[in-house]
């Protein structure tokens, strides 16, 4: 078996594992070996609305699958991770958002010093460029391209009216001081191409010859000198293969395989561990516990009036105009993010922030995220901040099988409450006098469904997760916690974890941008620790 060391050894070339490659790299004092399992990269990645044709590709996505529970309708849910060189950054929906400041503040009064919002907002200035908001809040020298969204139109205007007459303020940049009100989709795209991290931190450091990137690469697990994380085991091209760390480990798989792969090492549970012959390392009985993610009813709506929509856009001859939009402007259907327009509202009066998030799709999605043949527009609503909690467990003692995720969606009364909330704000928005010239007529759940029993059963029997599965290694002091402030795995000498397993709770949206700020502060502490 052959063996190699580098000063730092990174498992995940995701969200953070790219950051974390590039500002380890920088200085050129030290070496960095970044693993990653999926392959260097795949047509449709570059191309935002790509990641239609990337949701349920095996070349591109793990395609792994929630276990059926009673929240879900007993169906097994679909969980996209990213098989690609920027993980999930390359196959996401491309919606840049950090979330509120009382996110970071609850991580902080949690126990996790450092990590307030005044602390990690100079992480979220530096990760970015984008051109508008204020100096104060938002980053102009960063890798990371953010932009505006190039989208307009009667639909929209008329959107955003009605959320106005809903009493939904605009917002002309919900990443700065406040994030509450309707506004159109802040996008990691620029000039018509995804924005990833592989694009915007690897790329660049790809020619440092004190960075090695393997893909491919599966690691099968973590090496051992006591209590302290040596190196990895990992299997290229058939051959496995042993490499040592002589500063530290970082594992930055994301919150599906950063738990796994603990787990695999003899990192977690001891019976469970015990249950699957895996001898045990280190108890920590928080690895793969606090599973949270967004649970998003779609709502569909029928929009008569003609040629609005991107169902009637690309019918017969304008599938070849959108085509040559995308070609000489970047823009149109092929320029899209997931949901280009999107609110942050309260379900209630009193609340001190948004509570609920509506994110429009302009067309009628089917299966696959592909177009209806019937025009309309799809609306996506969630909790902000989900209180209900699962687990990630792996089902045996192997490393290329897929774990075992439990989402136990809805089994909080508040996610219950906020969601049916949400999906009467919804209404409420679609049924403003400004939508009217629309002809929208509600097609799902249909608005002769109102009892709120009936609804939720229709959330549980059609929702998919928003995609955004966080907090199985969740940051803490706790006994429920795997790593501390500094993301070190309690009890494990030159081990971290940096990537959205790390996160207590939930942040307010689109969980892409703060996992890339959490590479970014993973690197400032790593490198503040070596100096």
């Amino acid at each position: 078996m052959n063996s190699e060391t580098y000063d730092y050894i990174i498992v995940g070339a995701g969200s953070a594992g790219s950051v974390l490659a590039n500002r380890l790299t920088a200085s050129g004092k030290y070496s960095v070996l970044l693993l990653e399992a999926g392959r260097p990269n795949h047509p449709w990645t570059r191309v935002p609305v790509g990641f239609a044709r990337l949701i349920e590709n095996p070349k591109a996505n793990w395609l792994y699958q929630s276990e059926p529970d009673e929240g879900s309708g007993n169906r097994p849910i679909p969980v996209p991770r990213g098989k690609l060189l920027g993980g999930s950054s390359a196959i996401n929906g491309m919606v840049f958002v950090r979330g509120q400041s009382q996110d970071y503040d609850t991580w902080a009064q949690l126990g996790n010093r450092g990590w307030s919002y005044q602390d990690v907002l100079p992480h979220f200035r530096k990760m970015e460029t984008y051109e508008g908001g204020e100096d104060e809040f938002r980053g102009r020298e960063g890798p990371l391209q953010v932009t505006d969204l190039d989208e307009a139109g009667p639909l929209y205007d008329a959107l955003i009216a009605a959320a106005q007459e809903a009493g939904i303020p605009y917002n002309r940049d919900y990443n700065g001081a406040v994030q509450e009100g309707v506004s159109m989709t802040q996008v990691t795209i620029r000039k018509g191409r995804r924005m990833s991290t592989a694009r915007c931190y690897l790329d660049p450091a790809m020619a440092r010859s004190n960075l090695t990137v393997l893909t491919g690469a599966h690691t099968d697990g973590l090496t051992f000198d006591g209590k302290r994380c040596t190196g990895v085991r990992f299997t290229v091209d058939g051959r496995q293969r042993d490499a040592r760390a002589g500063r530290e480990v970082v594992v930055s798989a994301g919150a599906i395989n950063s738990p796994q792969l603990l787990e695999l090492s003899g990192i977690g549970q001891p019976a469970l561990l015990q249950q699957h012959g895996i001898e045990v390392r280190h108890a920590l009985p928080g690895v793969g516990e606090n599973l949270r993610d967004h649970f998003a009813p779609r709502m569909k709506w029928e929009i008569s009036a003609r040629g609005l929509t991107y169902n009637d856009k690309m019918r017969g001859i304008g599938t070849v105009f959108q085509a040559l939009r995308y070609a000489v402007k970047g823009t149109g259907l092929l320029g899209l993010p997931a949901s280009p327009l999107r609110a942050y509202v309260c379900s209630r009066e009193g609340l001190a922030s948004p509570d609920v998030s509506i994110g429009w799709i302009p067309f009628l999605v089917a299966d696959g995220f592909k177009l209806a043949k019937e025009s309309g527009v799809t609306v996506i609503t969630h909790t902000l901040r989900s209180e209900s909690k699962g687990s990630i467990h792996i089902g045996g003692d192997d490393s290329k099988a897929p774990p075992k995720i439990h989402f136990n969606f809805l089994s909080a009364e508040y996610d219950r409450e906020v969601t049916l909330a949400g999906m009467r704000i919804v209404r409420q928005i679609m049924g403003s006098p400004a939508m009217a010239p629309m002809g929208g007529l509600e097609i799902a759940p249909g608005a002769a469904m109102d009892d709120d029993g009936a609804l939720l059963q229709w959330v549980k029997d059609t929702a998919e997760t928003a995609y955004h599965p966080i907090g199985t290694c969740k940051m803490g002091a706790d006994e429920m916690a795997v790593v501390d402030e500094n993301l070190r795995v309690h009890g494990i000498d030159g081990l971290r974890v940096a990537d959205a397993s790390i996160m207590p709770t939930l942040t307010s949206g689109n969980t892409n941008a703060p996992s890339i700020m959490i590479g970014e502060k993973a690197a400032s502490m790593v490198l503040e620790a070596a100096a």
